[in-house]
C-alpha cells in the first residue's frame, strides 16, 4: 500500500511489512527525531489487540514515546523508543 510520503511493503509468505516513510512529514512523531537518515527511522508490528500489548510492554518499563491514538483512516497505533532512540510502533488496523 502507497499514498503521499509513504509505502508498505510486504511479502505474503514473511508475515511482516517495511514501512519507508518520507522525511519531513508532519504526522511522524515525536517531531523531535524526524529528520535525516539515522533520524526518522520507525520500526512498525501490526498487532491485533494493540491496548493490551501496549499495557503489557508499558508495565514491562519501555519508554512510551506516544500512547495508543486512532487516526481518521483506522490505523491506531502507540509507540515506544529503545535504548538506541529508534521509535518502534504497534499498529492495529481498525
Amino acid at each position: 500500500m502507497s499514498d503521499d510520503g509513504f509505502i508498505s511493503l510486504a511479502h505474503p509468505g514473511a508475515g511482516l511489512n517495511i514501512v519507508f516513510l518520507r522525511t519531513g512529514l508532519s504526522t511522524f512523531k515525536p517531531a523531535s527525531i524526524a529528520g535525516p537518515a539515522g533520524q526518522g527511522m520507525l520500526i512498525a508490528f501490526v498487532v491485533d489487540d494493540l491496548d493490551a500489548e501496549y499495557a503489557r510492554i508499558a508495565a514491562a518499563g519501555a519508554t512510551v514515546i506516544t500512547a495508543p491514538e486512532t487516526e481518521p483512516w483506522g490505523e491506531r497505533y502507540c509507540q515506544f523508543s529503545d535504548p538506541n532512540g529508534i521509535v518502534w510502533q504497534l499498529v492495529q488496523w481498525v
